[in-house]
């Protein structure tokens, strides 16, 4: 009788905290998710990790589509922001801040199971209008993010004033999502890392001819005196000479 009530009980008290109540399930279905795409994931084996019942799930979420729209939403587009558009907003240099955030990429979980924006992105785009969406939302917020920090840096003397800011970013979103999948195709963290070596030295490609500055890669610092011939030599090859 006691066991019986304790059971009876417990789901109510988790509801008098209804805040975290759908968080632990948000973080449950992320990690589901990521694990095993939107439509495999089970909806048993998120209640049993967020250990809620069911009609706590449907308390919160009326559908398992509001709650894959509700974690592109909450968990990946925060993610993205923080990620990529937090550390250019007042930074001096974007090129710096641009080759630190992309050396912070490799990371096992990044190898092993890939970006949880592209993962979604091409398992959901093609099946359901409000991913698709949504996730062009996290997409074109990016892009339009790193092209404002380019075109500061233009405005400062720091990028080369030949470039087009929008098209820069979405190029670097394209080599960075490519390295990544190629990295999680091999289940390799050395493709991952020769992928940044390679957005490194061409991001350097970018700054503004003449500068000195610090070229920066996996392998540690060197110094180089990119003219502009050299620069765009670069960006043609990946190579810095």
């Amino acid at each position: 009788m006691l066991g019986r009530a304790k059971q009876t009980e417990r789901p109510t008290a988790r509801l008098r905290n209804p805040k975290r109540t759908r968080e632990r399930l948000l973080q449950a279905a992320f990690r589901e998710v990521y694990r095993s795409g939107f439509q495999s994931a089970g909806l048993n084996a998120i209640l049993a990790n967020a250990r809620v019942t069911k009609g706590a799930l449907y308390h919160h979420f009326g559908s398992k589509e509001e709650l894959g729209y509700a974690i592109v939403e909450e968990i990946i587009g925060p993610d993205n922001r923080g990620q990529w558009l937090r550390p250019l907003q007042k930074c001096k240099d974007p090129i710096d801040a641009l080759i630190g955030i992309v050396q912070g990429l490799v990371r096992p979980e990044f190898v092993h199971g890939g970006c949880p924006l592209l993962n979604l992105a091409q398992e959901m785009s093609p099946l359901d209008a409000g991913f698709r969406k949504r996730l062009a939302t996290i997409f074109r917020n990016w892009q339009e993010g790193i092209a404002a920090a380019l075109l500061d840096g233009q405005k400062h003397g720091r990028v080369r004033r030949d470039l087009d800011p929008a098209e820069t970013a979405g190029f670097l979103i394209a080599m960075v999502e490519g390295y990544g999948s190629l990295a999680k195709n091999a289940q390799d963290p050395r493709v991952m890392k020769e992928g940044i070596r390679n957005i490194v030295r061409w991001l350097q490609s970018l700054r503004a001819p003449g500068q000195r500055h610090r070229v920066t890669d996996i392998e540690g610092p060197r110094w180089k005196l990119l003219s502009g011939t050299g620069g765009q030599r670069a960006l043609l090859t990946g190579r810095l000479r």
